[in-house]
């Protein structure tokens, strides 16, 4: 999704008058005034992106270039070349002289995406750069002197990374003046609508598409579910919303996640006690096992009961404290009380 303006208000992944993403956006404000190197932590799929896109936006270095390198997507092999670009007959095939992204970004904004995937090599000269904004292409002896305003981002802990000896500490500390971390979407569930909305009109209008809201009961199921693909998740499931038209589309993709998420195993916190653990395991499998016995019964709540050998009305209970909705798959409607007495 492109920006088009350096407001935070237009900034789609931005969206949210939770307390979380208020912070999120102060620090950005900051950030983007102070003009020194910035750390973006968060899982993948809450915004990074955007988030270096909006910093540069609203910095002064605005009417500059933008150069963006995902490290992962490079070769080790390349990215030395890629970062600082290369002399005519450097290496094989080196048939003509090239800048590299660093040179590209002079008196702009440098966005290095998943640094941590930055092969250690790299990360020295890198380190160079940042130490006395001089660098040489690869294959060449002049030195070349650069203004860049350096942004990183990654998803991974790069703490352990240090400890495992796979990312530099002095290079953690120079990139690491200011940090900024994104929630994960379930930390901030009622920005859900919001950001619903927006794609949703988004997407409308991209595939000359016009829908109804979306019902309360699958707005339920979406402020219930676990969002393990975060902000970028929501995007893709809404794409899917209007392209197919039926909420039915939403309803199959979330029930999709949720039977892969029970046959993996439970994400084990080695920081936090075993009871709070095992209580969260639980919670976890009782609900998965809820949701598919109502989807083996088509959501006939009486009949669901009786499966589990539960009264309805603990059922009932159960329904509410697991945050999953009234709704009948198959049609995207919550059941009438006489369906379920059948």
């Amino acid at each position: 999704m492109q920006l088009i303006s350096p407001s935070l208000s237009s900034m789609p992944m931005l969206l949210g008058n939770s307390p979380a993403m208020t912070v999120v956006r102060r620090q950005i404000e900051q950030a983007a005034a102070a003009g020194m190197p910035v750390l973006i932590t968060g899982e993948s799929g809450t915004g990074k992106n955007v988030v270096a896109q909006t910093l540069h936006l609203l910095s002064s270095r605005r009417d500059q270039s933008f150069v963006q390198v995902n490290c992962p997507s490079l070769p080790h092999t390349l990215i030395e070349s890629e970062l600082f670009g290369y002399e005519q007959g450097a290496f094989t095939g080196a048939n003509h002289t090239r800048s590299g992204k660093v040179e590209q970004a002079q008196n702009g904004t440098l966005f290095l995406d998943e640094i941590g995937d930055l092969d250690v090599t790299v990360q020295a000269k890198l380190l160079q750069v940042l130490q006395d904004f001089r660098f040489s292409r690869l294959g060449g002896a002049e030195e070349r002197t650069v203004d860049i305003w350096l942004i990183c981002a990654t998803h991974r802990n790069l703490q352990e990374e240090m400890e495992a000896g796979r990312f530099r500490s002095d290079l953690y500390y120079r990139i690491n003046v200011v940090s900024i971390e994104l929630p994960p979407l379930r930390d901030h569930r009622s920005d859900i609508p919001m950001l619903l909305d927006h794609f949703l009109r988004h997407y409308e209008e991209k595939f000359g598409r016009s829908l109804e809201p979306l019902s309360s009961s699958v707005m339920r199921l979406l402020e219930a579910y676990h969002w393990p693909g975060n902000v970028r998740e929501l995007e893709n499931l809404v794409k899917r919303y209007v392209v197919l038209g039926t909420e039915q589309a939403i309803v199959e993709a979330l029930n999709e996640s949720e039977a892969a998420a029970a046959t993996s195993p439970f994400i084990v916190d080695g920081h936090l006690p075993l009871r709070f653990q095992t209580q969260r395991a639980v919670r976890v499998l009782e609900r998965q096992i809820i949701l598919r016995a109502l989807n083996e019964h088509r959501w006939n709540r009486r009949k669901t009961a009786q499966s589990l050998d539960i009264s309805y009305r603990a059922l009932l209970y159960k329904i509410k404290d697991a945050g999953l909705p009234r709704l009948r798959q198959g049609n995207a409607t919550p059941c009438s009380p006489e369906e379920n007495e059948r």
